[in-house]
């Protein structure tokens, strides 16, 4: 069954090319001027954290931020794009410093559940119900910091409250193993799946798996999608690629490794990706020193080796493929891939 893919972003993947060693090197772009970028890349769908569509959430009360979202999917709807999901951005709030969901300070973890709430208010005002929970601080420097079991549990009653707020959101859980927090305790899509079973609807709690997330666990992202598409829970996928077990590099699709590329593609064709509307995401980041006028390349450019390298999955004859693997000639199929990716 082959997959259909339809493609999304977020604002932030249009960035000014800070890191933490040096200051911004292009020009902030206004966030509408964004959305007009959307088309001519060729995407659809935007993704957002929480306070990507409104900025200053934290100075209004509920119904401000509802009436500040609504104005935003107005604009989505005249540029003719579609909220894909939206996060709740819990780890620059100097609350948010000990972790949200397991901080141990009672309060701070009363401010990242109310957040979370209205995340969820601005995602139905977008016209979205996909929440994702990257879990950037719910971990430690010091293993003595928490204790494992209750920030486990803290986690999934998080998720809880969230499902019980809205009976019709779904959570998607993007792990990584690491980064900002040396221990994370969701570290990889296993756990993810694994803490959706401790909700009274596990149904409605599923993944979205990064490429350098996966590899930054020392794990093949083709594997990771492959299991979570084995349990129905693949709702979402950020592409990207990584240099080796670094920081998060969010490198062009395949820049890096175009077999690995290749066969997140190809799990993804094959077991019918995006025909139950999920989205392909790309989580890319342009590279520092490239110019202003020309820092969407790294947008277009992953999008095109998406469907190159799915030409080229798709050209693959599956019979022959097939008889080698019958016949344990790995040394032959591994061969066939290279010359189909050196053609």
């Amino acid at each position: 069954m082959s997959g259909t893919f339809r493609f999304s972003f977020g604002p932030w993947n249009i960035h000014e090319g800070a890191d933490p060693f040096g200051p911004v090197v292009r020009e902030s772009i206004e966030f509408n001027n964004k959305l007009n970028a959307y088309k001519e890349l060729g995407f659809e769908g935007v993704q957002f954290h929480d306070d990507d569509a409104v900025p200053n959430m934290n100075d209004l009360n509920p119904e401000q931020i509802k009436s500040e979202a609504s104005k935003v999917k107005a604009k989505l709807d005249e540029h003719g794009l579609v909220a894909e999901f939206v996060a709740p951005r819990l780890w620059e709030d100097p609350r948010t410093i000990d972790g949200g969901y397991t901080a141990n300070d009672p309060k701070c973890r009363e401010y990242a559940l109310d957040r979370s709430k209205r995340c969820i208010d601005i995602a139905r005002e977008l016209g979205s119900k996909n929440i994702v929970l990257w879990l950037a601080r719910e971990g430690t420097y010091i293993r003595e910091a928490k204790d494992s079991v209750c920030a486990t549990e803290q986690i999934a009653g998080a998720i809880q409250m969230m499902l019980d707020y809205d009976p019709e959101i779904r959570v998607m859980i993007e792990s990584k193993p690491n980064e900002p927090m040396d221990h994370t305790y969701i570290p990889t899509i296993g756990h993810a799946i694994g803490l959706g079973l401790l909700t009274t609807a596990p149904e409605r709690v599923g993944c979205l798996i990064e490429s350098a997330h996966a590899i930054l666990a020392g794990l093949d992202p083709s594997d990771e999608m492959g299991y979570s598409m084995a349990h129905k829970k693949l709702w979402s996928v950020h592409l990207n690629d990584q240099n080796g077990l670094k920081f998060d590099q969010d490198k062009t699709f395949g820049g890096v490794d175009l077999r690995r590329a290749l066969n997140q593609v190809r799990i993804l064709d094959e077991h019918g990706f995006g025909n139950n509307g999920e989205w392909v995401g790309l989580d890319v980041k342009a590279m520092r020193t490239q110019k202003a006028d020309v820092a969407c390349k790294h947008l277009s450019n992953s999008k095109d080796i998406f469907m190159r390298l799915l030409k080229i999955s798709r050209s693959l004859d599956n019979s022959k493929i097939e008889q080698l693997r019958a016949e344990r000639d790995y040394e032959e199929l591994e061969m066939y891939i290279i010359e189909s990716l050196l053609k």
